[in-house]
């Protein structure tokens, strides 16, 4: 079977011949929806809540990227979390969790 794929954090496409007899691993992706307290946009820190009101201080903005360069998406995402906290509207965070990585993914708008 001659499998392609895109990477769900990087955007990056993959490819892959696997004979057909074989079975193949599929990754859990789980999405979750935050809360952002607040966002640094020089040290790429993002402060998350939960509506148990369980904070979450382990993620950087997309645009701090371990691998690669950020894609364009990345960038807008950032650009929408800061416009939206500068305005004071609340602001939620899409977070994307597989294979041990956890990204924002998406920003969600209120008020």
């Amino acid at each position: 079977a001659h499998i392609v794929a895109i990477d769900i954090f990087t955007g990056k496409k993959m490819e892959d011949l696997c004979p057909t007899s074989h079975n193949l691993d599929v990754p859990f992706v789980k999405r979750t929806e935050w809360q952002v307290c607040a966002a640094d946009p020089d040290s790429g820190e993002v402060s998350l809540m939960q509506e148990s009101g369980e904070i979450k201080e382990d993620l950087n903005l997309p645009t701090f990227v371990k691998i690669g360069e950020p894609t364009d998406e990345d960038k807008k995402v950032v650009q929408d979390l800061l416009a939206g906290l500068d305005s004071g509207k609340d602001v939620f965070a899409v977070v994307q969790a597989a294979c041990g990585e956890e990204k924002i993914v998406s920003v969600k708008i209120n008020g």
